[in-house]
């Protein structure tokens, strides 16, 4: 619900950072890589029961890379690859924090989390099939950015969960509630995104 707007506000300084990135040599796929590896260095350290301010400074760092990726392949020149991994690295990071706060305290945390990363499996299919299919159909759209990948907009998009991750490391006993509540909502989102293909592919 929020990318729009916050790719209104992003974009312009991403882009020009990637291309002062890519004029140096940078690679879009090192940078996803690097991003990755920030967001599971804060799940571990999560997991291992360490919250607040380090872990969620990895986040957003985490995260801007992200951002920075797209930029640096837009700068030097796409590939279909560098989009497929930039959304398995992304899976893999909003998969891992969930996680780690399972394994932090599995007696408290677990059916919350088990359910939060069964609502991320079901919205994932649902973004993912919709994306297949307008493919197919040769659908272009670019409201969430130029992506690689057709983009439907959400209830919860990649802003919400940001942010909900943040307060979870930031709070972390707001964990249990936070994952119910935000899990419902990415089933409302999935919900949407059926019915959207319902009338779209139909």
């Amino acid at each position: 619900m929020l990318d729009g707007l916050m790719r209104e506000m992003i974009d312009a300084p991403l882009n020009r950072g990637g291309r002062w990135l890519a004029a140096r040599g940078a690679s879009a796929d090192v940078i996803t890589l690097g991003g990755l590896a920030l967001g599971l260095a804060a799940a571990g350290l999560v997991a291992a029961g360490l919250f607040g301010i380090v872990p969620a400074l990895l986040i957003l760092a985490s995260r801007l890379a992200d951002g920075l990726d797209g930029a640096v392949a837009r700068a030097r020149g796409k590939s279909d690859f560098g989009g497929y991994l930039d959304i398995v690295c992304d899976f893999a990071f909003y998969g891992a924090i969930p996680l780690a706060f399972v394994i932090a305290d599995p007696a408290a945390n677990g059916a919350a989390g088990a359910f939060l990363l069964a609502s991320f499996y079901v919205n994932a299919a649902t973004f993912l099939g919709y994306a297949i299919l307008a493919e197919k159909r040769g659908m272009r759209t670019a409201q969430r950015g130029e992506k690689s990948l057709y983009f439907t907009a959400g209830l919860l998009e990649g802003t919400e969960t940001i942010l909900f991750f943040l307060v979870l490391v930031l709070w972390p006993s707001t964990f249990v509630l936070g994952a119910w509540i935000f899990g419902a909502l990415c089933l409302v989102t999935a919900l949407a995104r059926v019915q959207l293909a319902v009338r779209t592919f139909r």
